[in-house]
């Protein structure tokens, strides 16, 4: 997931404000420099929709390789995310400290950590000037 969101940066323009990554799903403030953000979303989500699902079935110790398979596919297709993203516009510096507050305490919600700043898959840790994380942050504003 890092390396790709890496890439989307690097290579489609990708500008990421905070972020945060869990077992079960991602959230971003972004906006895009060069393309249209739901265009960059969608190639993020295939691609690496593409490459879990292969790690999935290239890995021989996986026991759950059935049944994953099963619940990732239909008709031919990998199922892996949601359809669509759910896009809100950060209209001010204010909404913007909401949802970054809201998006790094998803690990403090979830119970994996006591502080969103001791939680590595995010910008909390850049947030709070402890160290920087694997993503390289846009400033807002």
């Amino acid at each position: 997931m890092l390396e790709s969101l890496i890439y989307c940066q690097k290579i489609k323009g990708l500008e990421i404000y905070s972020w945060v990554l869990m077992s079960n799903h991602i959230h971003l403030i972004a906006s895009a420099k060069h393309e249209n953000l739901s265009d960059i979303i969608r190639d993020f989500k295939k691609f690496t929709a593409k490459k879990i699902f292969k790690a999935i079935q290239d890995n021989p110790k996986e026991s759950r390789k059935t049944w994953l398979t099963l619940a990732l596919s239909h008709q031919n297709q990998i199922w892996f995310w949601e359809d669509g993203y759910h896009g809100e516009e950060v209209y001010s510096k204010r909404f913007f400290d909401t949802k970054s507050t809201y998006i790094h305490q998803n690990p403090v919600r979830a119970g994996i950590v006591e502080k969103e700043e001791e939680y590595l898959n995010s910008s909390a840790g850049d947030f709070h000037g402890i160290r920087k994380g694997p993503i390289r942050l846009a400033e807002f504003g």
